[in-house]
């Protein structure tokens, strides 16, 4: 055998050993990946919620979590982290191991928190794994009995004639009722000025006593009030109209064919979590949200199901970040 022959033949092998290397490498990933999902969770889950207690998310995540409870027999723990309009809960899953055992359930502020803040503590399309964009919900414009329009139309008008006197309350600079109302501004061209309130309550109770002339609250709040005349519905702000007041028109069929806005709910984990964990995950969360009584319990806070698949979640946080984005451009919203 010449040298040249023996190289050649050295170099073959040398060349098998490392695709036989490669090959069980991937194939033992492909194992860890594939047991360590059978095995998950193997303790317990913590679920950061970036918002009080209490409120519509609270309850939607403590469902969720009740039932993956059940079925895998493992704590499922509800971390309440409120604060800087959910930035502080979100940074912090965002900055977690991504191990599967510490998730977000968080709603609009991820999307609008970057185009808000000048320095927020995390990157929504690089810092987290999408899993499932799980329920929405509508916000209702509502009017006080005083304010004389009967629709959306007749609202706009009496706003174009009374520029910055008819006055809006929110639960707080940045949150979606406030940006509802920004929206409505740019679109309507008119100037209706924004109350920003520490919290739903006060303002709520403001609108009632009419030292606020309108509000987009949320439907568990507005449409009982509206049932007891204490307050007046003109439209909803989602894409559709809601099964909770089908008789309400949205507010882009009855006059800003553009305008949209709907509260909405999610469940992401830290970036770089094992894909074989986000689609287990999403397949659990699918089950759940198809149960009749989450249905049922969903429907009084307002809550809509829906199923997207990580993919989606993750193209409609990109695009819901940039619809933010110009709103709070266009309308000049500030945080103070």
């Amino acid at each position: 055998m010449t040298v040249a022959t023996l190289q050649s033949t050295q170099l073959l092998a040398g060349v098998a050993r490392a695709i036989c290397a490669s090959l069980f490498a991937n194939a033992a990933l492909s194992w860890s990946a594939e047991a360590w999902s059978q095995s998950y969770p193997a303790k317990t889950v913590r679920v950061v919620v970036p918002l009080a207690a209490g409120g519509p998310t609270d309850v939607l995540a403590r469902t969720i979590s009740q039932n993956l409870s059940e079925t895998w027999g493992q704590i499922m723990l509800i971390d309440n982290r409120p604060g800087a309009n959910t930035n502080i809960g979100t940074a912090a899953v965002a900055k977690s191991p991504p191990d599967g055992y510490t998730l977000l359930l968080t709603v609009n502020n991820l999307t609008i928190n970057p185009g808000f803040y000048q320095n927020v503590p995390f990157e929504p399309l690089k810092d987290f794994s999408p899993i499932i964009l799980f329920a929405t919900s509508p916000l209702i414009l509502v009017v006080h009995p005083s304010v004389p329009a009967r629709s959306v139309k007749e609202l706009i008008a009496l706003a174009r004639t009374r520029p910055r006197e008819l006055f809006f309350g929110s639960p707080g600079n940045g949150s979606p009722p406030h940006l509802a109302g920004e929206m409505f501004n740019t679109l309507a061209g008119v100037k209706l000025v924004h109350v920003p309130y520490k919290g739903i309550t006060n303002a709520v109770s403001d609108l009632i006593g009419g030292q606020l002339a309108l509000m987009f609250p949320g439907s568990p709040i507005a449409l009982p009030q509206a049932k007891a005349g204490r307050l007046r519905a003109l439209a909803t702000t989602s894409a559709k109209r809601t099964a909770a007041a089908p008789e309400l028109p949205t507010i882009a069929e009855a006059a800003l064919p553009d305008y949209e806005v709907s509260l909405w709910y999610g469940l992401l984990a830290p970036a770089k979590t094992p894909q074989s964990i986000v689609q287990r995950l999403h397949g659990e969360v699918t089950r759940i949200i198809a149960l009749p009584a989450v249905k049922e319990q969903w429907a009084a806070l307002g809550a809509e199901p829906i199923n997207t698949t990580p993919e989606q979640f993750a193209a409609f946080i990109k695009d819901d970040i940039v619809k933010w984005q110009k709103v709070i451009r266009d309308s000049g919203a500030k945080m103070d």
